[in-house]
């Protein structure tokens, strides 16, 4: 399942990012959303785990919670 993390620190890395998620299962990818100019962080990233049950718990153990300052938003990402 594909997650959408929003509200991220500028200064996020995915290290960190990824640590977050695989206390919940393994992430199978991830990329913090940068723009295509500047190279800066948007401040969102997409993270997929490999089982929709772990996906679950991680956004059910994320959401509204403070990462680097920030109160994460973390929900199952829409498709386009």
């Amino acid at each position: 399942m594909k997650i959408y993390v929003g509200n991220l620190n500028n200064e996020t890395t995915e290290p960190q990012l990824r640590a977050s998620f695989e206390k919940f299962g393994e992430v199978s990818s991830l990329d913090i959303i940068k723009d295509k100019e500047s190279g800066k962080p948007k401040g969102f990233a997409f993270v997929e785990m490999s089982s929709d049950e772990n996906a679950q718990k991680a956004i059910s153990g994320l959401h509204d919670t403070d990462f680097a300052g920030n109160m994460l938003k973390v929900s199952k990402a829409q498709n386009k």
